[in-house]
This record gives C-alpha cells, structure tokens and sequence, in this order.
C-alpha cells in the first residue's frame, strides 16, 4: 500500500522498520530522544525503542561520531544524526579518517557499518557558518557512500539500503525539504545505492543534479517547453557511487549535458560529472557540459541574497539556452 507521506516521516520509517528487523540498529545525535528531533524527524522512536537505542547525547559531534565509529566497530550498526552538515566539521577526524579507513587499515578485519545523517545546505536564513555543503569536501575520501535523496519515495528505500550497507554511508538531506510531501510505499523497500533515475525524458538536453536541486530542475525543464526545448533531468541519486552508465546513455541521446550542483564549483561534484561526461562522451557532445554551482561567496543571511547565491530554476534556464543555442 502507498500513501502520500513527508520527507521526514520517510527517514523515521526507514530508521524504525530497520530498528524493529534487527536490534543492532540505534539512532544517537543531538536531541533525537527527548525532543523528538530537532526537525522531528525521530518522533515517537523514543517511546517505541526506549534510549538505549535512541540516544540523546552532548553538543559534542567528535565524541559521539567516534563512540559510534567504535560501536560499528564491535558489531553494532549506529545511525548518526547531524543536526546539520554544517556540525559535522568538527567531527571530520573521526568520519573521515577513521570511519571509512578502518576496513582497509584492518586488512578486512574490522567493518564499520555506519550511516551519518543530518541536513545539507542552505536551511533557509541560517547564516554561511550554518550552510555548508559538503558534498566535495567528503566524497573526495575513499572508502564511503555517499546518498542525496530528493523525494520522500527515496528517502526511504535510500536509507534503508545505506542501514543495511555495510560501508559507513552518508546521508546528505535538506532542512528545506523535510516538509515535502509524496507517495511512499507502507512496507520496507530498498533503492540500490549508485542507481540514478530519469525523473523527466527529453530529447533536446540532459540535465544532471542531486537532491534538492533536482526541483529546480524540472521547474526550469517545464519553463523551457515554451521555447521548444525537451530537456530530460536525470536526479543522481547517489553521489559515491556515480551513475556514469545512466546519464551517458541521456547524453548519447540528447547531444547536450548541464549539470546542476549546489555547492561552489571550484574541485566540485559537478565539476566531477563534467569531467566524466566529457571523458565517456567526448564524441557524442555538440558543446561542452555547462555547469550551475551556488555563487562563489559564503552563504548570505539576508533571504533575498541566499536565494540569488543558490542554483535556481532561471540560472539553469539560462545554461540551458547557452549550450544549446550556442553549440
């Protein structure tokens, strides 16, 4: 049975079935028992799993990141909530240089399945300290996964695959998305990690992008129909691993790619997808991948100043007309 359902709701089913499916599953972060989560996205889990398995902890994201590095070290299976991504620099030692370190360094002896997941990106007036995305900064490292949903529908099966992943994965999800209401399955499902997914077909232009970004997308796609032009928008899904098969055989097709990421451009994501698009497709393109990044200043307060820093649905329109008009 399906039934349309919030972004959140979707994260705390995923998080429950696993938690009620197998019992080394715990859920610890910064106000996720008591409070219910500082975006109640772990209401209830509190009642239903008791707090040796919903733990609230200190403002502290290396000294819990580490204790659950270590748990996953021992057999168990610890989800991690970041309050924000933002949050999570100051744990980048552990998550980093541990976490998806360890099964190397231990010559295949000592596993850490973990999944780190909290809110990435501009929240809304939340300051550039509050706004990071770091996407580049963490997909950079071998040996992790690393996930961007952006829908309910995937931020379940998503969740649930990286729950039962056993690499550390990392779930990348937006503040401003959590409210985002669709279709989602009642029984427990996964979506394979690494698997992109046409969300519009097109003809014309291949559009690229990961999480919330996605919906500025197809808002630009619809706009450009007025002008003649088809674009297919391909959502990511998963950034580490890359989907290359899915939106080179897009490419092949369409003869065009732009390629939507919202952190900086500069050692980018998409500056990375750029790079494999032309390195898989070099023959098949009619101009070179045209790319939309948030502007390359630390994120404004002021609502006006973000929303301008931010990809939008007129930047990408306007990248779309560059590569296909001026090929």
């Amino acid at each position: 049975m399906t039934r349309a359902i919030e972004f959140r709701d979707a994260l705390r089913e995923a998080m429950s079935d696993e938690m009620r499916r197998d019992k080394r599953v715990f859920l610890l972060g910064e106000e996720v028992a008591q409070y219910d989560g500082a975006y109640k996205v772990s209401r209830g889990m509190l009642e239903e799993f008791g707090p040796r398995r919903i733990v609230d902890t200190p403002i502290s994201e290396s000294g819990f990141s580490g204790m659950a590095i270590g748990a996953a070290m021992m057999g168990l299976r610890p989800i991690v909530e970041f309050m924000s991504w933002s949050f999570s620099l100051v744990a980048a030692d552990p998550i980093l240089n541990n976490a998806p370190k360890m099964l190397y360094m231990s010559g295949g002896q000592l596993g850490v399945p973990i999944v780190f997941r909290g809110n990435d990106g501009a929240g809304g007036q939340l300051g550039s300290t509050h706004s990071w995305c770091v996407e580049s900064l963490y997909a950079n490292v071998p040996g992790l996964k690393m996930i961007i949903p952006s829908t309910p529908h995937d931020a379940k099966g998503l969740l649930t695959a990286a729950i039962r992943d056993d690499n550390p994965v990392f779930c990348l999800e937006s503040e401003r998305m959590l409210s985002l209401t669709g279709d989602v399955p009642e029984a427990s499902y996964e979506i394979p990690i690494g698997e992109a997914v046409i969300r519009r077909p097109g003809s014309d232009c291949t559009i690229v992008s990961f999480g919330r970004p996605v919906h500025f997308c197809l808002e630009a796609a619809e706009a450009l129909v007025a002008e003649g032009i088809e674009c297919e928008v391909i959502d990511g899904r998963s950034i580490k691993p890359l989907d290359i098969n899915t939106i080179a055989e897009s490419v092949r097709r369409t003869n065009y790619c732009v390629v939507v990421d919202q952190s900086w451009s500069f050692a980018s994501v998409g500056s990375e997808v750029a790079a494999e698009v032309h390195r898989v497709c070099f023959d098949d393109l009619d101009n070179h991948v045209h790319r939309v990044h948030s502007d390359d200043v630390p994120a404004p307060y002021a609502h006006n100043l973000e929303q301008e820093m931010l990809p939008n649905a007129r930047k990408i329109c306007e990248a779309v007309r560059a590569c296909t008009y001026n090929a």
